[in-house]
Formats: structure tokens, C-alpha cells, sequence
């Protein structure tokens, strides 16, 4: 059995009432001022040096290494509404979206990773959807929760206008304007009534390093893990379940609630939903204006009448989900004292009930992810994160304050934390974790005994992964 060591990043929610937005705390809560805080410890923030991700899994054969470069360009492609503008050789765009590349949101700390950010130490980038809303002469209004030194968001609706329950995205920026809108007139969303009724929750990309490990690893493995160390788990309130699918009872273990199955469905409807590019999972144009283009569906396809590499003949979905079922997890810095001590720490107050240190994967038809042990840091299940975390949507069998564990490799030069991204400060984010319901509060409730310099052990640790 080989081992491939890996790294992290964290997740949850905020100290908000249910279905609270930002615009009702001010821009201070967005980003989270300060990493001081009462226990005299600090977040030491991304740490500094090349990135430790991005690159191919250790063992592909040639033949799939050259898969991986060919879907990582593919991955990296700009898309249009039609095609034909200089530099933006993908077509499809819209007629709404929240971006015009998988690595345009996907970028920190290298293409495949999560948002990027000015307070990146390798590579400040200002959010990139502030230069899409007027990119190639559209002319959309850029939405107060969008900014400079934000992360790249999408927004959900948690109720219709009638009180039924929405739940779906709801894209920021729409074609009209554009060189190659075709006169479209589509009318964004009203943002900022949307925002005063606290009807929007807010996403950010969750990383794709790894991945294919994570896919590779047996539903089987995944119900041991979570049945394991049940004694301790229920002492603390530790509770959980998978997510899976309603026809045949499989893990769904993809996206912040767990909701998708692989990772060509995790591809396909991002593609439709971030882009609005309609594909071979998901057929049909979001939010159609009559008088706006239409590429007829499907706008990516299997080029079935070609001749060629693999590549050239599969559809974008396929090049995406390529990309990420070869692409290494992270890799962690090295061990110090401090570090060591904090994984201690980690495990001992509970952490890794639910952050599940090391997993491995199954049989695979490839032999860089066959019977690999790997190091996740999550056990890819749903847990109840309290009513200060819920955030009104339900899917699958994840409800409302139901998230799925953040895998916590590549923590060390994540930006952005909590499923909206709402902090930059890992403390913040941990103590996020409690509130009225959540599974995590004696977890936390042993965090908040540490001392100071046990404090910083576990967030050195954190950031070393």
C-alpha cells in the first residue's frame, strides 16, 4: 500500500443568525480585522514559499500525464458567448454567470485551488469578478458583496418571492452589453433587495486538489471511518451522516453540503451554473431571455465527427473532470515543534473525529490512485453545524446547518475560510464552529481551555498543512 502525505483547509459557517448576510454586519465581518484575540495566540496567515499544489499525481503513466496537461489548459480556458472573441476561445457563456474560467475561481495558491485574493503572499490578485461585470463591454452593476479584496462568490436565494424554499444560484452578471450579446437586455438580480430581506447565502470554490483520491476511496471506507471511534464521538455530541443519492443509496461526497456524486457531476454543473454553459449532464440554458443568443443545446459536446487525441475529441466536462481526478493533493511544510505539538492538540480535543486524518483508497483502473492512503483531514460526512450556521439550504439529505467536513489539506495557504469566506483568520473560523445545535461545541468548548501557546501549536499546525 503506498502512502501520498497531504495537506488542508477549513470550513463551516459564521457567528450569524440564520440566513443573516454580510451587508447586516458591515464589511469588517467579511474579511475579519485582526488575528489577535484573548488567548494571545494569532493565525500566522498563507505561508510564505512556492505553492505546494498543483501539480499531477506521483505515478500517472505518460500517456496520463499528457491527459492531465491537456485538461489543465482546457480547465484554464476563457470562455465567450460565442467564440469568437480574441483570447476567449471558449463558447457559451451565460446568458447568466459568476465567472468566464474554472480557473478563474479556482486560482489560490495555484490553478485547481480556491479563490484568489490580494492577501496572497505569492500572487495578490483583486477578486477577478469585479473586471468580469464590464468585461467586453458588458455593463452590469458590480454587487456590494463583491469586492477588491474579497473572495469570488456565488449567490443563493433561500426563498423564493412567494416563501417557497429556493436554495439555487442565482448568477451575479448577465451578457447584456457585451460584444457578442446579440442585443440580450437580461436584467440582473436584485442584490440588494434580495439583501435586505436576508434572503442570500453566499458560496466560494471549494479546492480540487486531490480529488481523485477522494473519488477513488470506497462508499464502504467511508461508512467505516464514520462508524469508528463512536464511544468518544457520542461523549462530545459527535454524530454525522453521508450524503447520498435518492435512486441507489451511493456517497455523494463533492461540494459544501456533499451534494454531488463525481466529479464529471460536480463539473457539469458548475459549468452550467458558474457559466451557463449547458452540457451533456445538464442540457438546458439557465435563466433564457427571449431575446438574448442561444448556441442551441448542447454548447459542449462529445466532438463524436473528429478524428485525434483524446482530448481534442472529448467535451470540456471530461477535460475538467481529467484535470481533477490527476491533481495532487497538497503537500504540507515541513514539522517543527510547534506543528508537532499542535497535531496533538488536534486530535486530542477532538478535532479529527471529524476531520479524519488519513483515509485510503480503493482499487482504481489507475494505478496512481489504486490503494493509496492519503490525508484529507475530513471524513466527507454531513454534520449539524448549529443555528448560527445554517444557511437555509437544503441538498440532498444535507439540511439546512448541515455541511459536509472541509478538508483541511492545503489550510496553510488558503485565503478565504468558512463556506462564504465570510473570515481570513483560522480562529475565527474555529470558533465559528459553535453555536446552538452544533455538533462541534464540546469540541470547542476544549479549545477554549487551551493555553496560549497550545493555541498557537494548533494553528502553526493548521498552516502547516
Amino acid at each position: 500500500m503506498r502512502s501520498v502525505h497531504v495537506s488542508v483547509a477549513i470550513l463551516s459557517t459564521a457567528l450569524l443568525t440564520p440566513y443573516q448576510t454580510f451587508e447586516a454586519q458591515g464589511p469588517s465581518s467579511v474579511q475579519g480585522q485582526s488575528s489577535s484575540t484573548s488567548f494571545g495566540a494569532s493565525d500566522p496567515g498563507p505561508r510564505v514559499g512556492s505553492s505546494a499544489a498543483g501539480g499531477a499525481l506521483q505515478g500517472l503513466s505518460s500517456g496520463e500525464q499528457s491527459a492531465f496537461t491537456d485538461a489543465m489548459s482546457v480547465f484554464m480556458e476563457t470562455t465567450s458567448v460565442t467564440g469568437r472573441v480574441a483570447g476567449e476561445e471558449g463558447s457559451g457563456l451565460g446568458p447568466t454567470f459568476n465567472g468566464n474560467s474554472c480557473a478563474q475561481c479556482h486560482a489560490q495558491p495555484s490553478v485547481g485551488g480556491s479563490s484568489p485574493g490580494l492577501s496572497s503572499p505569492q500572487n495578490p490578485v483583486p477578486n477577478p469578478q469585479l473586471a468580469l461585470a464590464t468585461s467586453d463591454g458588458a455593463n452590469n452593476a458590480v454587487p456590494s458583496f463583491i469586492t477588491a479584496d474579497g473572495p469570488v462568490r456565488e449567490a443563493r436565494f433561500v426563498r423564493r418571492s412567494d416563501g417557497s424554499l429556493d436554495g439555487g444560484v442565482h448568477g451575479l452578471y448577465t451578457i447584456t452589453g457585451r460584444v457578442d450579446s446579440g442585443g440580450c437586455t437580461l436584467s440582473q438580480p436584485n442584490f440588494a433587495q434580495q439583501l435586505s430581506n436576508h434572503n442570500v447565502i453566499f458560496r466560494i470554490p471549494t479546492p480540487t486538489f486531490g480529488l481523485g483520491l477522494v473519488e477513488a476511496t470506497t462508499d464502504n471506507a467511508l461508512r467505516d471511518n464514520l462508524a469508528s471511534n463512536q464511544r468518544f464521538k457520542s461523549s462530545l455530541g459527535i454524530g454525522g451522516e453521508l450524503n447520498t443519492t435518492g435512486n441507489d443509496g451511493t456517497v455523494t461526497r463533492f461540494g459544501w453540503k456533499a451534494q454531488n456524486k463525481s466529479l464529471l457531476l460536480f463539473a457539469g454543473e458548475a459549468y452550467n451554473v458558474e457559466q451557463g454553459v449547458s452540457n451533456e449532464l445538464f442540457p438546458n440554458e439557465r435563466d433564457v431571455a427571449v431575446n438574448c443568443p442561444s448556441n442551441g443545446s448542447l454548447e459542449d459536446i462529445t466532438h463524436m465527427e473528429l478524428t485525434g487525441t483524446a482530448a481534442q475529441v472529448s467535451s470540456d466536462l471530461v477535460g475538467f473532470s481529467v484535470f481533477m481526478r490527476f491533481l495532487a493533493a497538497p503537500q504540507p511544510a515541513q514539522t517543527t515543534t510547534s506543528t508537532q505539538n499542535g497535531a496533538s492538540i488536534f486530535s486530542s480535543i477532538g478535532c479529527a473525529l471529524c476531520h479524519t486524518t488519513s483515509l485510503t483508497t480503493g482499487k482504481a483502473r489507475y494505478a496512481a490512485l489504486s490503494n493509496v492512503t492519503y490525508h484529507p483531514y475530513s471524513d466527507f460526512a454531513l454534520h449539524h453545524m448549529g443555528s448560527g450556521l445554517s444557511d437555509g439550504i437544503r441538498q440532498g439529505n444535507a439540511g439546512p446547518d448541515e455541511f459536509r467536513t472541509a478538508p483541511l489539506w492545503g489550510a496553510g495557504q488558503r485565503l478565504f475560510f468558512l463556506h462564504d469566506g465570510r473570515t481570513t483568520d483560522l480562529q475565527q473560523a474555529i470558533r465559528a464552529h459553535a453555536s446552538s445545535g452544533s455538533e462541534a461545541n464540546a469540541v470547542i468548548s476544549r479549545y477554549r481551555t487551551l493555553s496560549s501557546s497550545q493555541v498557537q501549536d494548533l494553528l502553526n499546525f493548521l498552516r502547516s498543512l
